[in-house]
């Protein structure tokens, strides 16, 4: 973990040595990492540390699509410079007040107290590890808590061909605690960088009058805080496309409500006789009978997190979609952790003995496959990049 005036720059999932490597670390690399998050998370208690350069963010686009730079002031800022202390500090407030982050780190802290007997360094330097880590944890726990019940207001900036950007203001709600459903109270990576992808090449996604039907109904599964549908909603317009309306979907009522928060940000009501974003609940297992064949276009964003879901999302999509409409799917590959191998359940729920059928004999299958690479500075510290799907009737 990179330290600086102004605190780190690395999320700790993305920086800390893994669970397993604690018990043969060195002593060093276990003093290192301690102190790299006291600077993070006790930055009262420590001294100044000395500054270090903070390399410019590289957000180029993956798969041949030049894709520029999102700007989002949760990790990232485009006029970061190596100079630019505020940029830093901004990085580092968000990465303070992530729940993911501080949920990964007291994982880390507690194995690391567990394992301290293990290592292979002297009674006295196992002492300090523990007291170390149980002042970080004890910062957690004896604190008034603000900071992870505030939530995070997040400002996306996504240039577009048309000399302008799409700008989207989000509220990324802290997680309750005690649901795991509610993942979707925060902007994952995969919606970021999709995002930012439909804005600087729409013609790839069918994003223009030419592709898309006059005024056709626009759905997105698994919305969470609804950054992709506020999106299209802004940008399609400049398109000359102007849907029947965008259905940001969800299941969980918490995260239902945080969207439908996003989108009154986005579109204050009383400016806009018609809301063009709408937020909606919506059962993947049973999806309403009459939104069948009623979607000329679907997307979700990193949705899948347990094998039946990829099952009851393919189905669910092949009810909504029409005739002809397509279905944008991106899917993160994490290549440890308890999602690791989730892109494998999409695959094998779209083999061709699976794969819905239609009345002509088609299949609802996957048309494209694409790999992205992971942005700098965008997504969690476990992302390694992410698998985009075109699907449709075939």
């Amino acid at each position: 973990m990179t330290t600086s005036h102004s605190g780190p720059c690395l999320p700790p999932s993305s920086s800390l040595p893994p669970v397993r490597f604690l018990v043969s670390a060195s002593e060093e690399q276990v003093n290192a990492a301690l102190r790299a998050l006291q600077s993070l998370y006790c930055p009262l208690r420590l001294p100044v540390l000395p500054k270090s350069s903070v390399r410019r963010k590289d957000l180029s686009a993956a798969s041949g699509v030049s894709t520029p730079v999102p700007v989002d002031s949760g990790y990232v800022s485009q006029d970061e410079d190596d100079d630019d202390e505020a940029a830093v500090e901004e990085m580092t407030a968000a990465i303070r007040a992530d729940p993911f982050e501080r949920t990964f780190v007291t994982r880390w802290l507690t194995s690391l107290i567990s394992r301290a007997e293990e290592m292979d360094i002297t009674e006295e330097a196992k002492a300090q590890v523990v007291d170390d880590a149980a002042f970080i944890l004890s910062s957690f726990s004896d604190s008034t808590n603000e900071e992870e019940e505030e939530a995070l207001t997040r400002e996306f900036s996504f240039p577009t061909d048309l000399d302008a950007s799409i700008e989207v203001t989000l509220n990324d709600a802290p997680l309750t605690g005690t649901d795991h459903t509610d993942v979707g109270l925060q902007s994952w990576g995969a919606s970021i960088v999709l995002s930012s992808m439909m804005c600087a090449d729409p013609e790839r996604f069918g994003l223009t009058s030419a592709s898309l039907p006059e005024r056709p109904s626009i759905i997105e599964l698994g919305a969470g805080t609804g950054l992709v549908s506020l999106t299209l909603a802004k940008l399609l317009p400049t398109l000359s496309v102007y849907p029947t309306g965008i259905s940001a979907t969800d299941y969980h009522p918490t995260v239902l409500a945080n969207l439908q928060e996003n989108i009154n940000t986005n579109f204050p009501p009383g400016e806009n006789v018609n809301m063009p974003v709408s937020a909606m609940a919506l059962d993947w297992s049973m999806p309403p009978p009459d939104l069948e064949s009623s979607s000329e276009l679907l997307i979700a964003a990193d949705v899948v997190y347990a094998p039946q879901h990829a099952a009851w999302l393919r189905d669910c999509a092949a009810h909504l979609v029409t005739d002809n409409g397509i279905f944008w799917l991106i899917v993160t590959v994490r290549q440890n952790g308890k999602f690791e191998g989730i892109p494998d359940t999409v695959e094998a729920a779209f083999v061709p003995e699976l794969c819905p059928k239609d009345g002509q004999g088609r299949s609802f299958k996957i048309l494209e496959r694409n790999q992205v690479e992971k942005r700098k500075g965008i997504g969690r510290g476990d992302e390694k990049g992410y698998n985009l799907y075109k699907i449709g009737w075939f």
